[in-house]
């Protein structure tokens, strides 16, 4: 009996494998709800949420590309003006260059020049300090040759035309006698 007794309970009790009916409409009916609950409230808000976050992100994207673009504009902008403005010191130094050759000639010629003209000047000079100290010398001559003469000869040869003549005459046999000495050495 005992034995029965306990096949009987067994049998009569509730196989713990197997679901009670109950319990499943009533885990199926709350799991409905709360499925209807979550797509009628609770997902569109993490739509929404995902939806703004989806915005943020792709105007952040949008923006650090505008931004990046903006970089890539300026910095060529930047490298174009740096070139430009190598080109321009560039052609600023050669045009220095070239002004400092312009200068350097100008100053050259002006310098020549006014060496050609001192020169000029010196040799007029010269040529008139010589004249003078002809003049002087044919006076001191003239004098001398006539007081020289006067003595020789014995007369006085202080008129001035006939001194002026006797000295002009022995300068110029002077001269003729020093061209034939200097051509005949």
């Amino acid at each position: 009996m005992l034995k029965t007794d306990l096949v009987l309970a067994a049998e009569k009790a509730p196989n713990p494998i197997i679901p009670h009916i109950p319990e499943v409409i009533l885990g199926l009916v709350a799991f409905l709800i709360l499925l209807f609950v979550l797509k009628k409230y609770v997902v569109p808000r993490f739509e929404a949420a995902y939806e703004e976050r989806a915005q943020m992100i792709e105007g952040g994207i949008e923006k650090a590309e505008k931004a990046q673009a903006a970089a890539e504009d300026a910095l060529a902008k930047y490298k174009a003006q740096l070139a430009e403005a190598r080109t321009e010191a560039a052609k600023i130094r050669d045009d220095a260059r070239l002004e400092a050759e312009q200068i350097k000639a100008e100053l050259r010629a002006e310098a020549e020049a006014e060496s050609q003209r001192i020169v000029a000047q010196g040799q007029a000079q010269l040529q008139a300090q010589k004249a003078q100290i002809i003049a002087e010398l044919r006076a001191d001559m003239g004098r001398n040759a006539v007081e020289l003469a006067s003595r020789i000869v014995g007369e006085s040869l202080e008129d001035e035309v006939r001194r002026r003549g006797t000295v002009d005459r022995f300068l110029a046999e002077l001269e003729t006698a020093g061209a034939s000495n200097g051509a005949g050495k």
